[in-house]
């Protein structure tokens, strides 16, 4: 194994590469085929590939000069109507090297700016649009001014399927020398949600400790539970063993370093597989989106859980209509 990140060690470096968004390739690569390219929207979740296409199209347009081409800018790091009114005005005002008459500016994270800065930006897209595109990666469109949305082609990225993640997963493994277990395998894509930056992490954090990868390593990197475990405690409270649920819950928050959100998230997928009615399923789901956002607000994370189990036991007794 070498010391580099995988994430970028295999970061693929062409459209043929990229997985999991065909459609959104295919469009793009008739963009940069015709060197006629619109301002573009990436709008997804983090770990799908808005960044790595963004870094193809450049290299694909400009070939080995695509840095000297490219300005890359982070908005949460960099928030306010400053780095628009320097960083990417300098930038745009000045020609492109080659034969593409255009420079591209990536701006990650988008949805980060400050109003007064989508304005600023948006001035600066009408005003230097003959010698600039932008492409703007962000998780939520609706955080972005409507007239930037309307003056942008927009591209939804979704989640990478199984199928995809699964041949990240074996080409890793055969150029790194691991052995991974199927259950490990089938663990890291339900866990990482189609997210393959972090099932690259995830991966090499276990690769520096085994090139023998099972899913007790899987879920001890990742710092979760084990599906089966979670089921357990909301089976318990459910059946009327609060205490034993309550105490069950507390060991797998010490052992696993759990936080009060980690827990309400993997609880929620779990509750499906409970022995219950499909309305008393509804009715956890639905206290659990109100105790994540009171967990969000600040509330006590032993208090707040400890009320899910005894809600659980509520709904198992069935004295909830």
């Amino acid at each position: 194994m070498t010391s580099s990140i995988w994430t970028e060690k295999y970061r693929p470096q062409t459209f043929e590469e990229v997985k999991g968004q065909k459609e959104i390739v295919k469009k793009l690569k008739a963009f940069v085929a015709t060197k006629q390219m619109p301002h573009l929207m990436f709008a997804g979740p983090a770990g799908v590939g808005k960044t790595t296409l963004s870094l193809v199209i450049a290299k694909e347009l400009f070939g080995p000069s695509w840095r000297s081409n490219t300005l890359e800018l982070n908005a949460s790091d960099e928030r306010g109507i400053d780095v628009v009114r320097t960083k990417v005005k300098d930038f745009a005002r000045t020609k492109a090297l080659g034969n593409v008459p255009f420079k591209l500016i990536y701006l990650d994270e988008s949805d980060a700016l400050t109003k007064e800065a989508q304005q600023a930006l948006r001035r600066t897209m009408e005003n230097y649009t003959r010698t600039c595109r932008f492409i703007l990666s962000c998780n939520y469109s609706s955080k972005i001014l409507d007239p930037i949305q309307s003056r942008c082609a927009i591209f939804r990225f979704k989640p990478l399927p199984k199928d995809e993640l699964m041949k990240v997963v074996n080409n890793i493994a055969s150029k790194e020398q691991i052995t991974i277990s199927d259950k490990a395998k089938d663990a890291l894509i339900e866990i990482t949600g189609g997210d393959c930056r972090k099932l690259e992490n995830i991966m090499q954090s276990c690769a520096t400790l085994s090139k023998n990868i099972d899913e007790e390593l899987i879920y001890s990197m990742a710092s979760l539970a084990k599906p089966k475990e979670l089921g357990e405690v909301m089976q318990l409270a459910v059946d009327q063993n609060f205490p034993m649920a309550k105490k069950k819950l507390l060991d797998l928050t010490l052992n696993y370093g759990l936080s009060g959100t980690d827990i309400i998230r993997q609880l929620s997928r779990e509750i499906w597989n409970l022995n219950l009615a499909d309305k008393q399923k509804v009715q956890l789901i639905d206290k659990c989106g109100d105790i994540e956002f009171r967990l969000t607000e600040g509330s006590d994370e032993y208090v707040q859980l400890t009320a899910l189990l005894a809600y659980a036991m509520l709904v198992g007794s069935k004295q909830l209509k």
